[in-house]
């Protein structure tokens, strides 16, 4: 892997910025062309965040399904359980709402002998 120095790097940058629209290019000079950098790796991909125990929304999903009666759930239930376990990872307020109800909920009924 070479290293590129930062002469070339200036010269990089200054193409990109001259192929840009002007439009765009105002833009960026509106937050400030040195700050600027054209060069900055992209963010992870939201489906290969991981949960505490470091597994995938897919991975906690697929084990979870594994583990249920395939007769037993639909579609439907299935795209519940990926929500719920999306808006769990992404700690969504609205999902663990929804969690901590469900658990409170099973909690009850087994106090009171309905399960």
């Amino acid at each position: 892997m070479t290293k590129i120095s930062s002469e070339d790097e200036a010269k990089r940058k200054k193409a990109i910025f001259s192929s840009m629209s002007p439009k765009r290019q105002k833009h960026i000079l509106k937050k400030g062309y040195e700050k600027w950098d054209p060069f900055q790796e992209p963010k992870d991909p939201i489906d290969i965040r991981k949960d505490k125990s470091k597994r995938t929304t897919q991975t906690l999903v697929r084990e979870f399904l594994q583990a249920v009666d395939s007769e037993e759930y639909s579609n439907a239930y299935g795209k519940g359980v990926f929500e719920i376990c999306l808006g769990i990872i992404n700690d969504d307020e609205r999902y663990r709402g929804m969690y901590d109800f469900s658990v409170w909920y099973s909690e009850l009924l087994k106090r009171e002998g309905f399960e």
